[in-house]
């Protein structure tokens, strides 16, 4: 009598198993690095004693009428969110100065960049980005199965250290090109560029090719010479403008962005759209904040004011800080950073290594307030003496 057949040995079901099977833009993606673990973090040194300066959140907080709102709204959990976002896309036409139709909303700016690649790029087209570009753009790009043309940054010694070279990155754009991605002002740099800039660029950028200005730090960028493509949108209808909740109005917790440009991108974006994808709170919370002009604008007096004092403070100390318009610094610290930023973390300062943006010799630190600030200085002087 035959002896049955051995019984063939069971796959292991692990990641590459699964990474086998996924489409090939996804073969490729490394998950989004949102750095160190700060639940993990705030459960050691408790959140009274941990000094959290690496993500890049506003630390005074959302308007007390955005607060207000959300209590407001707890009665109506048992509902779905309106989906349209219809009273929040009113506020931001009557602030913005364009039309109902011309905005999408999004769970964040990020959402919103993904959806860009992949509703305008695919396999054999080409994505145009800058080096030390938000760390997104790549990875929409990859997700949508397109190529990433990656453009060198200006160096160093510029008046911009690695800031966008806006002429390199037009002469970039060529036949399979279909999005640019363009920060103003720039995450993780700091860097931005002005209007005549930002016109000349748009001006070598063929009408087919779609660019991304992603604005998430706009509110923020109080130089004389800053602008808004916000401005320009009449003048360039492929041009499209991300923006978020997350910074100047200090609701990074509930995860709201938006998208302005013409209707017939944003009908399109909107066919991809998940349903319900900004929540009841967050969408009450965020028309509350549009109407506190006066919280806005005191959070980014503070902003300016402490950031201007931590980068002096901070060359003071023999580092070089690069220039910022934002609620953050980019800051060398050379050889030793590895050692740097680990050496605070274990005194309970949590800044932002730049290493996957290929800035190894680099810390990005937020603007705190003035006391976390004070805490953040007192604690690298111990490190670097």
């Amino acid at each position: 009598m035959s002896q049955p057949a051995p019984l063939a040995a069971a796959p292991a079901f692990d990641e590459a198993w699964f990474a086998a099977r996924a489409q090939p833009g996804v073969q490729r993606l490394k998950a989004y690095d949102p750095g160190h673990d700060l639940v993990a973090l705030r459960r050691q040194y408790g959140e009274a004693h941990l000094v959290e300066l690496g993500s890049n959140e506003n630390p005074y907080g959302p308007s007390p009428a955005a607060r207000a709102a959300i209590l407001d709204s707890l009665h109506a959990l048992h509902r779905y969110p309106d989906p349209l976002g219809g009273d929040l896309k009113r506020a931001l036409a009557r602030k913005h100065g364009v039309e109902v139709g011309q905005i999408l909303l999004g769970n964040g700016s990020h959402e919103l960049l993904m959806q860009l690649g992949q509703v305008f790029a695919g396999p054999s087209e080409e994505v145009v980005f800058s080096r030390y570009g938000f760390a997104v753009f790549a990875l929409s790009t990859q997700a949508a199965g397109a190529r990433m043309r990656i453009v060198e940054a200006l160096p160093r010694e510029a008046a911009m250290p690695c800031g966008h070279d806006l002429d390199a990155i037009a002469a970039a754009v060529g036949a399979d090109t279909k999005l640019v991605y363009v920060a103003n002002p720039n995450n993780p740099t700091g860097t931005w560029f002005g209007r005549d800039a930002l016109v000349a660029f748009l001006d070598k950028i063929p009408a087919h090719v779609i660019v991304v200005m992603d604005e998430a730090y706009a509110e923020m960028a109080d130089a004389p010479d800053y602008a808004s493509a916000l401005n320009v949108l009449d003048r360039y209808p492929n041009v499209a403008v991300t923006r978020t909740f997350s910074k100047a109005y200090g609701l990074a917790g509930l995860r709201v962005g938006y998208l302005i440009a013409q209707p017939g991108l944003i009908a399109v974006m909107d066919r991809l759209r998940e349903s319900f994808n900004v929540n009841g709170p967050a969408l009450a919370a965020c028309e509350a904040a549009l109407g506190d002009e006066d919280h806005l604008r005191w959070a980014c007096a503070r902003n300016a004011e402490q950031r201007g004092a931590l980068a002096e403070a901070l060359a003071r100390r023999g580092l070089r800080v690069f220039p910022s318009q934002t609620n953050f610094v980019l800051v060398e610290f050379g050889a030793r950073t590895p050692q740097v930023e680990a050496a605070l973390v274990a005194r309970g300062v949590i800044l932002r290594p730049m290493g996957g943006y290929g800035l190894a010799d680099c810390i990005r630190i937020s603007v705190g307030s003035a006391d976390e600030n004070r805490r953040l200085l007192a604690a690298l002087d111990e490190v670097l003496a």
